[in-house]
């Protein structure tokens, strides 16, 4: 047989040794079924092909006896020369005896050149000859294969490329079985092979990855050994996305064998039932996929920093997600998968600035829906928190902060550790640390054990809502609005009202649409959670804050305008306005009615406050957005035709009028031509000819 002579690209011959036919391995096998019952093993030699005789199993399935002398004890045949006639034979090929122990079969020399030869011989055994070549194979790397450990990387790239050439389903099997005979040996050897033909992951890769996956007996070795290579070496300490946008170039190969590992964990992971064998590291192995998103989001496994694989180039971060919904799916998390769909947190995961808001909602979907890994993962993180490489570090403090939303799992630590470590991320340098440590202070406001420590969460808080970072700002807002919604946090935070109120005022025209819109929903909180003791406090507060109000009702942003509308509904009830008509009217159908009637309500029930009301409005005449400067404009002028004339400061209404000191013309606003503004400043020419 001309193809058992050559290598795997036909090169030369292996060795000196005759090629191995399918008959010859026929006999080969039937001889180690029959010896299965033989009792005491003898040293054997290589098998040889014999000479073809007219039965072709009749050297195998008929001992010889010529050259044996029998045991004078026993009568037994042995062995052993009886005469030089013996000895002088010796040089022609003898057939394999039946009687040999399969563990000494073969010498470990040529137990490799055996493996090879078998799996150049799978194609043209037929099916006839596939199971012995099968049992031959398999039985002889189980019995052996911990003696070549040399030979594994060859016999494993020999697989691989029979793998692609092998058409007949039996042979594929056989194939499959040798490379997890290998693997329960020689794990690391098989995995190490294997990886460079996952990058990019060509058919007969991904077909061995599956069947290793398949085996019950060496899959959970392989994963393990995957694992590992996707943990991949520790990266520089400080790396960030500006200060470090890739490894070096004597690091590529380290990347490039997780990205490759990612790939078979895929591969594996997709096979029912693989998911089990993860029992006892399922943690690890989310994280660690988790923490590869991190680092390819942020550029750490560029193509620039890569060696150059073949094929076409292909989403890695991709195959790293469906390497996670595989995990996931494969324990029962199908829920998990779904909910991450529905709020884009596959995309998040894969954003280079969303990265951590995905994990964030990858958690609440655990909590929600995977609480048996819960204890896992919290135990897992709590050394990664501590990490000096900073993807590690953030994505643990993600899982970390995220995982408190699970009051039995919070219950893992003492409540005086988790505050104190929280609040200690409000002293770090990096933004994106404080903001995680704001948003785990909000998953804590929820846990009603954690009562005691209000005041050290507000005071956190309440300093939070004087960042520049507008991701910290509005993770102050949920999490006082959490704490609000608490009965026993209740009184302790409206002993804070006055702090509160003055760091939330410049909040409700912050720039940003979520934080101005969040801000105002915490002032209706605040106002419909008030304690009797504070009234007059938060009082005061929406007298100050109410022309922002009630101007914010035509806001550009639908959040800020239902905000405002529910918050004005809060205060009419508090102050008794009964105003809640002209308030909804306002707020759906912009009523210059609405708004004159309100504008006389407060004129007729705050008269001292009238000329603070006028200064507020005329604030926002400088407004960029078009419809809070025509409803101020509005709201100016209704405001000063119910006010009394003796009341009105004629300066005032001059610099309004005709522009004096710098101040905004109501007529030369831009944009407000319509009928309403008109008649404010018709009203307002009527008060000045009353003067």
């Amino acid at each position: 047989m001309a193809r058992g002579r050559r290598g795997w690209g036909g090169g030369e011959p292996r060795g000196q040794a005759g090629p191995l036919g399918a008959l010859t391995l026929a006999a080969l096998a039937e001889g180690i079924q029959i010896s299965r019952g033989a009792t005491g093993p003898s040293q054997g030699q290589p098998p040889q092909e014999p000479k073809e005789p007219e039965n072709p199993t009749e050297a195998v399935t008929t001992p010889r006896t010529e050259g044996l002398e029998p045991d004078p004890a026993t009568g037994d045949l042995k062995n052993e020369p009886c005469s030089s006639k013996a000895s002088s034979s010796e040089s022609e090929p003898q057939p394999w005896e039946p009687e040999q122990h399969p563990q000494c079969l073969l010498a470990p020399g040529s137990l490799a050149d055996f493996a090879l030869q078998t799996v150049v011989c799978l194609e043209d055994a037929g099916i006839s000859g596939t199971h012995a070549l099968a049992f031959s194979l398999s039985s002889a790397l189980e019995a052996q294969g911990g003696q070549l450990p040399e030979k594994v990387r060859e016999v494993v790239q020999g697989l691989h490329g029979q793998m692609a050439q092998l058409v007949e389903g039996r042979a594929r099997r056989v194939a499959l079985r040798a490379l997890c005979s290998l693997a329960a040996e020689h794990t690391q050897e098989v995995v190490q092979t294997l990886l460079p033909h996952s990058l990019p992951c060509d058919r007969a890769a991904a077909e061995l990855w599956r069947g290793l996956s398949r085996n019950q007996r060496v899959n959970g070795l392989v994963l393990v050994h995957l694992l590992q290579e996707v943990k991949g070496p520790p990266q520089s300490q400080g790396l960030s996305p500006s200060s470090s946008p890739g490894p070096s170039r004597q690091d590529a190969k380290p990347h490039t064998q997780a990205l490759a590992a990612t790939r078979a964990l895929g591969e594996m992971l997709s096979v029912s039932g693989c998911v089990a064998a993860t029992r006892g590291f399922y943690p690890q192995v989310l994280i660690a996929l988790v923490t590869q998103l991190h680092q390819l989001a942020w550029g750490v496994h560029s193509p620039q920093a890569q060696v150059k694989v073949r094929g076409p180039p292909s989403n890695h971060a991709s195959c790293a997600v469906e390497a996670l919904k595989a995990l996931l799916s494969g324990d029962g998390g199908r829920m998990v998968v779904t909910c991450m769909e529905q709020s884009g947190g596959w995309r998040r995961l894969m954003g280079s600035g969303t990265h951590l808001e995905g994990v964030l909602l990858l958690a609440s979907a655990l909590v929600a829906h995977a609480d048996h890994h819960l204890r896992g993962l919290f135990a897992d993180l709590l050394p990664r928190l501590q990490s000096p490489d900073k993807a590690p570090r953030l994505t643990a403090m993600a899982f970390f902060t995220g995982l408190l939303q699970s009051q039995p799992t919070a219950r893992l630590l003492r409540d005086e550790a988790i505050v104190q470590r929280l609040t200690a991320w409000q002293g770090d340098p990096e933004p994106t640390v404080r903001w995680l440590g704001l948003l785990g202070l909000g998953h804590l406001a929820l846990n009603h054990r954690k009562a005691r420590h209000v005041g050290t969460l507000l005071r956190a808080l309440l300093d939070a809502l004087g960042e520049a970072d507008t991701r910290l700002v509005g993770a102050a807002l949920g999490a006082l609005r959490r704490l609000l919604l608490r009965p026993r946090a209740r009184a302790r935070v409206s002993a804070y009202c006055a702090s509160l109120g003055t760091r939330l005022r410049p909040l409700l025209d912050h720039c940003q649409d979520s934080v101005r819109a969040s801000a105002i929903g915490l002032l209706g909180t605040l106002v419909g959670r008030c304690s009797l003791r504070r009234a007059r406090m938060v009082r005061e507060l929406v007298l100050g804050s109410l022309v922002t109000l009630l101007l914010r009702l035509q806001d550009p942003s639908l959040d800020a305008a239902q905000s405002a509308e529910w918050t004005l509904a809060r205060c009419d009830r508090f102050l008794h306005w009964k105003l809640l008509e002209e308030i909804s009217t306002m707020a759906h159908y912009d009523s210059p009615e609405a708004l004159s009637r309100t504008c006389g309500r407060l004129v007729q029930w705050y008269p001292r406050r009238a000329s603070d009301f006028l200064s507020q409005a005329q604030g926002y005449l400088r407004s960029p957005e078009v419809p809070i400067r025509r409803v101020a404009a509005m709201f100016i002028g209704f405001l000063i035709h119910h006010m009394d004339p003796d009341c009105v400061n004629p300066g005032l209404v001059d610099s309004l009028l005709h522009g004096r000191k710098g101040k905004l013309d109501v007529l030369s606003v831009r944009g407000c031509w319509d009928e309403a503004v008109r008649l404010c400043a018709r009203v307002i020419h009527g008060c000045k000819k009353t003067e």
